[in-house]
């Protein structure tokens, strides 16, 4: 795709003048988003190439980190360990041969040569400024051995994992995925194993956890909260509904879509991997008090066959459009209109469960100075803003979300109600737009 090739290099130049966040993250002052050691806000924007040890050579990874960072991903999401499950060989060894214990199946056992590539991988991404999500024994595939080895050796491996990569500084512990059964105490006693063996010897990398679908979040595991200091939620419905509950949490945590559609998948009943789909999914979390969040495809999550030519699609390309509308602005004090008071009509129907392309939702959020408001409507229709919530007069325009280009409405003052209303479909031809609000 010519044209995302051409813009993955305008972004790359543009970003490049960025500050580079500086890692470990860690939750921010007000534990709603991450920051990095100089207190810097990080939007996470990110990607699930989730087999990228068990399926990649060291060279072929850095050519994936390369593609990514030209639009302006700053996040992977890798297993340490991969089989089948998430498309590696069934024995958990590297696509040429290499197994991560010398013992098969033995925790105690570690293979120092897998390991050195998986590091060689971790520094690779930090070389780009991206954080990598490394989850130490994926619960999909490796549970059963899990349970085989016992909470003794699941501690133990946790704490040699935290020793040996607490000093890289671009890691964000990430146990689970698909992790069904984690209301099972014994199942949540070997996983709850793994992360405190890290905790024990890793005090500079925070923890989360992907649980179960279809819908799940980090913290309804309450026996896992005081390990996590990231909230991830993983939902195949309307990401927003979730979020917003995570965000109302009455001890939350920053919150991240760790898992929704994947472009080019079929999941959660229904054709979700479609851009107009994932643009739903993106930009509704963008205005539900997320710090952030990943995409994933069929091809980048696998890295199987033709995956390298398959990397510069559509829906990469439009996810970059999140961040550069976000960063530039204070994406990091938006608080979300849960209760309509600055998006007042024409929000439609809030659901929990609707299919993605049935659910018409539009999200807004306000920052807390009133200095900005974004909303999403999914479909072209009126909707009617509460002026006097802006700090002062403002300066309207709407959002393509398919092309980033932007149409300026005009400039209002901070006083009575104003209806504003898409100028029609958008330039892929559908009919969601994201309205943009600044006072001068």
């Amino acid at each position: 795709m010519r044209s995302a090739i051409l813009f993955a290099t305008i972004l790359l130049s543009s970003s490049a003048l960025a500050v580079p966040p500086v890692f470990p993250l860690k939750p921010g002052a007000g534990n709603r988003t991450l920051v990095d050691q100089n207190n810097n806000p990080f939007l996470m924007i990110g990607d699930a190439p989730q087999a990228m040890v068990g399926n990649l050579s060291v060279r072929q990874a850095k050519f994936f980190i390369k593609d990514r960072a030209r639009y302006g991903i700053n996040a992977l999401w890798v297993n340490l360990l991969c089989d089948s499950y998430t498309a590696c060989n069934s024995d958990g060894t590297t696509f040429d041969g290499i197994a991560p214990f010398t013992t098969p199946g033995d925790l105690s056992t570690p293979n120092p040569a897998y390991f050195d590539r998986a590091e060689e991988m971790l520094q690779a991404a930090a070389a780009k400024n991206m954080v990598v999500l490394l989850d130490p024994i994926e619960t999909g595939g490796w549970l059963s051995v899990l349970d085989d080895n016992g909470e003794m050796k699941a501690r133990a491996y946790g704490r040699f994992l935290g020793n040996r990569y607490k000093d890289q500084p671009n890691i964000i512990w990430m146990s689970g995925n698909d992790f069904q059964s984690w209301r099972d105490p014994s199942q949540n006693r070997l996983v709850r194993a793994v992360m405190r063996g890290l905790a024990e010897t890793d005090p500079n990398h925070i923890q989360t956890i992907e649980l179960d679908y279809y819908v799940s979040a980090s913290l309804e595991d309450g026996a896992l909260r005081p390990l996590l200091g990231l909230d991830a939620v993983y939902t195949y419905r309307p990401t927003y509904a979730e979020e917003l509950t995570e965000y109302k949490r009455a001890a939350f945590a920053p919150t991240f879509l760790v898992e929704a559609n994947y472009e080019f998948e079929h999941n959660g009943g229904t054709d979700g991997g479609t851009t107009q789909n994932l643009r739903r999914q993106e930009w509704w979390s963008a205005t539900s008090g997320t710090t952030g969040q990943l995409y994933g495809s069929a091809y980048s999550w696998r890295l199987q066959g033709d995956w390298a030519d398959n990397l510069d699609t559509v829906g990469i390309l439009q996810l970059s459009y999140v961040k550069q509308l976000l960063e530039p602005r204070k994406w990091y004090d938006l608080v979300p209109d849960r209760a309509h008071q600055v998006l007042t009509k024409g929000f439609g129907k809030f659901s929990k469960d609707d299919p993605i392309p049935d659910d018409t939702y539009a999200t807004a959020a306000l920052t807390s100075d009133g200095s900005l408001l974004l909303a999403y409507l999914p479909t072209v229709r009126k909707v009617t803003v509460d002026m006097s919530k802006l700090s002062g007069t403002a300066t309207a325009s709407w959002f393509d979300p398919t092309n980033a280009t932007t149409t300026a409405i005009g400039s209002f003052p901070n006083t009575g109600t104003q209806d504003f209303t898409p100028p029609g479909n958008n330039a892929g031809g559908d009919g969601d737009w994201v309205l943009l609000v600044e006072t001068e």
